[in-house]
C-alpha cells in the first residue's frame, strides 16, 4: 500500500513541475504554425499569457497522481513478486530480467488507466488552436469563434467524446501509447536502478536525496527522449477529433505525417517534434517524481531502508 501512496505523491509533484513544458510539447507535436520550441513558447505567452501553459492542468493534477500511484505500485509489487519467486527472499536484489518484466507490466497497465486521462489532457491543451488552422477543410466561421474552446472542462470533454465516439473513443491513440510506454518504462525504471546503484557509495544503505534526484532525472530524460517518435504519433491521434478526424490509426498517422512533412534528419523532423522539450522536461519532472516517491516511501515505512521504486 505504501508504494501506491508514495506513487500518488510523486505523481502530483511531477505534474506541477512538468505541465507547462508538456503543453508546449503537445502543441509542437499536434499543433500547426510553430517554427520551433522558442516560437511555441512565445506564441503561447503572447496569445494566452502565462495561463496558456497551464491549460488542462487541473485534470492531470488529480488523475496523473492516481495514474502514477498505480504505475509505481504495479512496478514495485511485480518486482518484489518476481524477486521473491526467483530467490524466495523478498529483500534480494532484482535481476535485469525482473526489472525488464516489471517495467513492461507497468507500461501495459499505464495504457489501460492512463489512455483516457492523457486523451482528455491533450484535448484540453489543444482546443485553443485556431479553428481554421486545425480544420482547413471545414467551412469558415466568424473570427470570434476561431479560438473559442470546444470543451468547458475535463468532465464536459470526456462526456463529449463518449457521446460522439462511444467508450472506445476514450482510448483513441491507445495503440500508439502502448508502443510508447512499454519500451518507455523499460528505459525509465531500468536506467534509474542502474544509475542509482552506480552513484551510491558502497557504505550508504539509505536513499540519498541527491542520488535519487540525479538518477531519476537522467532516467526521465532518456525515457522521454527515446519515446518522442511514438509520442508524436500518439499526440496527433489524440488531438485529432477536437475539430475533425483525419487519422484512421497509427500507420495512417505515420503515413500522412511522413507524406506531408517529410523525413529529415534534424530535430525539426516530423517524428522528432518536441524531442528537445521532451528531453529537457523529462529531467525535472522525473527527478521530482522519483524524489517525491522515495522520500514519501521512507516516511510511510518509518524511515526504513528504501532502495527500489
Amino acid at each position: 500500500m505504501e508504494d501506491f501512496v508514495a506513487g500518488w505523491i510523486g505523481g502530483a509533484t511531477s505534474v506541477i513541475v512538468g505541465h507547462p513544458m508538456d503543453t508546449v510539447k503537445t502543441r509542437l507535436q499536434a499543433g500547426t504554425g510553430y517554427q520551433n520550441t522558442l516560437n511555441c513558447i512565445l506564441t503561447t505567452y503572447k496569445k494566452e499569457s502565462v495561463t496558456g501553459f497551464f491549460k488542462g492542468m487541473s485534470f492531470p493534477l488529480t488523475s496523473f497522481a492516481v495514474y502514477s500511484s498505480v504505475v509505481f505500485g504495479v512496478f514495485s509489487n511485480t518486482q518484489k513478486f518476481l524477486t521473491q519467486y526467483r530467490y524466495e527472499e523478498s529483500n534480494s536484489s532484482s535481476s535485469l530480467s525482473d526489472l525488464f518484466l516489471a517495467s513492461m507490466m507497468s507500461g501495459v497497465v499505464s495504457v489501460g488507466l492512463g489512455g483516457p486521462m492523457d486523451l482528455v489532457k491533450i484535448r484540453l491543451q489543444m482546443q485553443t488552436e485556431p479553428f481554421l488552422k486545425a480544420n482547413l477543410h471545414s467551412k469558415p466561421r466568424s473570427k470570434d469563434l476561431w479560438n473559442r474552446p470546444m470543451y468547458q472542462g475535463p468532465i464536459h470533454c470526456m462526456t463529449s467524446i463518449v457521446q460522439k465516439e462511444g467508450l472506445v473513443g476514450l482510448y483513441r491513440g491507445a495503440n500508439a501509447m502502448l508502443l510508447r510506454d512499454v519500451p518507455g518504462y523499460c528505459l525509465y525504471f531500468i536506467p534509474y536502478e542502474i544509475i542509482s546503484e552506480w552513484i551510491t557509495p558502497d557504505n550508504d544503505t539509505t536513499s540519498n536525496p541527491y542520488t535519487v534526484w540525479l538518477a531519476g532525472g537522467i532516467a526521465g530524460a532518456i525515457s522521454w527522449g527515446t519515446a518522442t517518435p511514438m509520442d508524436v504519433v500518439k499526440s496527433r491521434l489524440q488531438a485529432d477529433g477536437v475539430y475533425n478526424n483525419k487519422y484512421k490509426g497509427v500507420m495512417d498517422c505515420i503515413s500522412q505525417s511522413y507524406q506531408k512533412e517529410g523525413f529529415k534528419v534534424s530535430n525539426t523532423e516530423v517524428f522528432f517534434k518536441g524531442f528537445t522539450v521532451n528531453t529537457i522536461r523529462g529531467f525535472p519532472m522525473s527527478a521530482t517524481m522519483f524524489l517525491g516517491y522515495e522520500l514519501s516511501l521512507q516516511i510511510l515505512k518509518g524511515n526504513q531502508t528504501v532502495t527500489n521504486p
